[in-house]
């Protein structure tokens, strides 16, 4: 059975309860929930992974090179992740990279991803339901 990876990084392990009114109130159980009900009428399952450090998130990837493809918010590592960059890099699906807030519309240091240009696409600013936007398009890119 297909498996797509959901990763995760830094502060995102508390959803719901870190500054709500920029990332909304959904948990992210409520992110993996959906997801995992978004992409179950391909057979697809969900590997799903938060961590706070970029080495773990980097052997997290490593460990997922059969999943078929990975929808990823590194959260503030967007600016500087190089060696999850590099990971991502040799990572031989499809990714989504997803932003729950607008990160344009904030500080300018966020304007920047380093992650971006090797990502399939990228969804900002439509809080969780951007992670279900983010399954929509893998489905559509991969084969069945």
């Amino acid at each position: 059975m297909s498996r797509i990876l959901l990763l995760n990084g830094p502060n995102l392990g508390i959803l719901g309860k870190r500054e709500p009114e920029i990332y909304g109130t959904a948990t992210l159980s409520d992110i993996e929930a959906a997801v995992a009900a978004e992409v179950a009428g391909r057979g697809w399952k969900l590997a799903a992974y938060q961590h706070e450090s970029e080495g773990e998130l980097i052997h997290t990837i490593q460990d997922n090179y059969d999943t078929v493809g990975a929808i990823v918010n590194p959260g503030a590592l967007m600016i500087a992740g190089w060696s999850l960059r590099d990971a991502l890099a040799s990572y031989p699906a499809p990714f989504i990279e997803v932003h729950l807030s607008n990160v344009w519309a904030r500080e300018s240091f966020r304007h920047e991803s380093v992650l971006a240009p090797l990502a399939t696409g990228l969804i900002a600013g439509l809080g969780a339901f951007g992670y279900q936007l983010a399954a929509r398009a893998l489905l559509e890119r991969i084969p069945a």
